[in-house]
């Protein structure tokens, strides 16, 4: 039983993971390209409308890649987890429902409009189609992540003698107050990896002397809505988030900040440390004196409960992996305000576009806001174990009994390798569009 709880979850995550490397683009990036075409219907300066144009091919690809990588986790509802799926389908089912028939479809309707429209639609109706593709983006993830938020923060529900979950208020799906915090978040934190990428291929462009005009845009652009969006992803809403987990999953948030004692007259918070699972401690650490209390309560004597306060079946089932996640992505973030931070003085100053190792530390960073992404995500879902549904369904009641861990295993394998030839697929295609740049604007 525990190797194949082992393999089921090992596979979702897998391919989930996998997954999520296109749709954090996706929606970001969704956003600049409606900015990009809303300047130059305000100016009417060709290198915006060209920049639009060019950012929707590689959106139009990371799309494509989303949507074949997205519909093998849909199928696992139904052979690994179909336990889960019985127990909560009328639930979860009716949030995935909606994001299929409404925003998939409205978002991959008016991208072929936006793609290949513009001469026909003319440039407002252009416009039009492509906020339409921003609303179909986000709108889907706001749906995701009312599922994740019912499974992180079940309400609304009630427990029928069969033991499935039904929905008793359809409208506390979208009131849950686990959902508005982690959507924003979510999206703030696509907007950072979309706004790398932008800047990289300018600073791209920029070194390499190619398309520089475009270049110089896109790195302007990038740095501008990078630093925005890096301060958002840390206040309000990673904030909010934080105060959330405190409230709804006190066990969480003392393995994410390796709170392992209560500590009475306030919490310290952990800059370095290692878990020691077998003495119950920190390593090594260096910390600061009540900072974590002030930052959870505003109140620098609060006590936070550790994890000796908890039952040992309710904590979280890898705890070293928690809180090196988010430790590590809280340390990406930080980095991430500070380049951004630095490259806005420079931009300010007139001397980003001529300072070459800022452009090259910009070009080679754009992976890490990608790791930052999936390491939120590893958070939040490490963080709900033991449980599929918090605090009401464990994960290993949720799996399916018939499926064995060698097929489980086997079908890994085969996911892993058809992965790996579509992630190469993928960057010939988004390094041949990079290659070739946005079309030739007149001067």
């Amino acid at each position: 039983m525990n190797d194949m709880l082992f393999f089921d979850r090992l596979q979702f995550a897998f391919t989930i993971t996998f997954h999520y490397i296109f749709p954090q683009l996706t929606m970001g990036l969704s956003l600049l390209i409606v900015y990009f075409k809303w300047k130059y219907l305000r100016t009417k300066i060709e290198k915006y409308n060209s920049a639009a144009i060019f950012f929707m091919k590689i959106f139009a690809i990371n799309f494509t890649m989303g949507v074949v990588t997205g519909i093998p986790m849909e199928f696992q509802f139904g052979t690994n987890w179909a336990k889960f799926s019985e127990l909560t389908g009328g639930i979860i089912g009716q949030t995935l429902a909606m994001e299929g028939l409404f925003s998939f479809f409205l978002e991959s309707s008016f991208l072929v409009l936006f793609i290949f429209g513009e001469k026909l639609m003319g440039q407002k109706l252009h416009f039009l189609t492509g906020f339409l593709v921003f609303l179909g983006s986000w709108a889907s993830g706001f749906l995701i992540l009312a599922t994740n938020a019912w499974m992180q923060h079940p309400v609304g529900y009630e427990i029928l003698e069969n033991g499935k979950y039904v929905l008793e208020n359809f409208s506390a799906l979208f009131k849950n107050p686990w959902l508005v915090p982690a959507f924003l978040h979510n999206q703030m934190a696509s907007l950072v990896t979309s706004s790398f990428v932008v800047a990289s291929i300018g600073a791209f462009y920029i070194l390499r002397k190619k398309h520089v005009e475009s270049g110089k845009l896109f790195l302007k652009t990038g740095v501008v809505f990078g630093f925005i969006s890096s301060l958002l992803v840390a206040f309000p809403t990673g904030d909010w988030n934080a105060k959330n987990v405190v409230k709804y999953q006190p066990a969480s948030f003392a393995s994410m900040e390796g709170i392992f004692q209560s500590e009475k007259g306030g919490a310290e918070i952990v800059l370095i440390g290692q878990p020691n699972m077998v003495e119950k401690k920190l390593d090594n650490k260096i910390a600061v004196p009540n900072v974590l209390s002030f930052l959870t309560y505003q109140n620098w004597n609060q006590e936070i409960a550790g994890l000796d306060q908890f039952k040992e079946e309710d904590l979280p089932n890898n705890i070293p992996m928690l809180y090196y996640s988010y430790h590590i992505m809280v340390g990406l973030g930080t980095i991430f305000i500070g380049l951004m931070a630095l490259s806005l003085f420079f931009l300010y100053r007139k001397k980003l576009f001529n300072s070459k190792p800022l452009l090259w530390f910009i070009m080679f960073l754009v992976p890490f806001p990608y790791i930052a992404n999936l390491l939120g995500w590893y958070v939040a879902e490490l963080g709900r174990q033991p449980y599929l549904v918090y605090g009401l369904l464990r994960t290993s009641v949720g799996v399916s009994p018939t499926v064995s861990s060698g097929n489980t295993l086997f079908t890994l394998l085969g996911f892993m390798g058809l992965y790996f030839l579509l992630g190469l697929l993928f960057l010939i295609l988004v390094g041949k569009t990079i290659n070739q740049g946005p079309r030739p604007t007149k001067i």
